[in-house]
């Protein structure tokens, strides 16, 4: 989500609502809640509706650009869990109202690395963190020399490994890794920063040859159809447990560090369910499980050590690294700034 993990096609709030009716009481509560694609545990879903006698109307979106065009076109829902980015800008247009912390008894389940980082909300007036990462290279190591490594990003244009490389489909990302590779924070507004950014991606375009990818980025490197890829942690993690011939790093000139937040809007409907909502993702069992599900690194801090120490034991990726002074978290860009981008990154991939 800038960024959507594993995002699918969005669907139909009506063949949602069919199928949550045959499991809900008869109490009349509805909670509308609007998440990335493939990025919860369903049956913790289920489980919502059996617990407090509702009904849930979950509705999937593949990006925050999409999320946000959809609320602006009228579409009202109760919780929605967007991007970093996308949250400070609703919460710049007044689309979020602030959460009673006092009703989230399991608020201390969460872990303090978290919420000391947040700097699209640094008093979490507005956010409860859901899922949170990195982003990095995975390669192959049977393939990549580990000593290459030590390039950093400028590893996507060794050419030793043209026509090896997967990026992503992301001006926001790609600009990230050209950026951090030319020293520069990846917020830059400074024109100048980022037509050098734009170079080195064209560069890179001639030179390496890579395949600009979405989510099929998971299963061709399982596969190992290339010998590495710009990838988020999370899914790094998973594609390293059915490859181990996969390793994950993030390079030291800085990356991306990113979080998906558990917000209320506005308009929301009932607020008590909504809290009951976030606070019950907040329970051990139940962030446990939807950590299993999405693979993502979970803010509950015993669901983040069970998932490390079993599932992911050993696989780096898991534990997205702190403190390090050159990541970042993405800031919201004014509308200017993001088409200025974007025609960019249409002139990067057409060829």
């Amino acid at each position: 989500m800038k960024k959507i993990r594993r995002a699918a096609a969005c669907l139909l709030a009506s063949v949602l609502l069919a199928a949550t009716l045959s499991g809900c009481g008869g109490s009349g509560r509805v909670l509308k809640v609007y998440n990335a694609g493939e990025y919860i545990d369903k049956s913790l879903i289920n489980e919502f509706e059996r617990k407090y006698d509702c009904t849930v109307i979950y509705e999937t979106f593949d990006s925050n650009e999409s999320m946000y065009t959809k609320l602006m076109s009228g579409e009202e829902y109760d919780i929605l869990i967007p991007s970093d980015y996308m949250i400070e800008r609703l919460i710049r247009e007044d689309y979020l109202q602030p959460i009673n912390w006092d009703l989230l008894t399991n608020a201390g389940n969460l872990m303090d690395s978290v919420m000391e980082n947040a700097a699209y909300d640094e008093e979490h007036i507005y956010t409860v963190p859901y899922f949170w990462g990195t982003v990095g290279i995975i390669y192959d190591t049977t393939i990549v020399n580990e000593a290459d490594l030590s390039q950093g990003w400028n590893l996507l244009r060794n050419t030793d490994y043209a026509g090896e490389i997967y990026m992503y489909d992301s001006e926001r990302d790609s600009f990230m890794v050209a950026l951090k590779a030319l020293g520069y924070s990846m917020n830059t507004t400074d024109t100048a920063q980022l037509e050098e950014a734009y170079d080195w991606l064209v560069a890179q375009r001639d030179a390496m040859e890579p395949v600009y990818v979405g989510d099929d980025v998971i299963d061709n490197m399982i596969s190992g159809n290339k010998a590495m890829a710009v990838v988020y942690s999370g899914d790094a993690a998973y594609m390293i447990t059915e490859n181990r011939n996969l390793n994950y790093f993030t390079p030291e000139e800085g990356t991306n560090i990113w979080y998906d937040c558990m917000v209320i809007t506005k308009n929301c409907t009932d607020t008590e369910l909504a809290h009951q909502f976030i606070n019950f993702m907040l329970e051990d069992e139940n962030a446990l499980k939807n950590s299993e599900a999405v693979g993502y690194s979970s803010p509950v801090e015993s669901a983040f050590e069970e998932m490390r120490e079993t599932v992911y034991e050993g696989i780096s990726a898991y534990e997205p690294r702190f403190g390090h002074p050159s990541d970042e978290v993405f800031g919201y860009q004014e509308t200017e700034l993001k088409k200025y981008l974007a025609d960019l990154w249409t002139k990067v991939t057409a060829y």
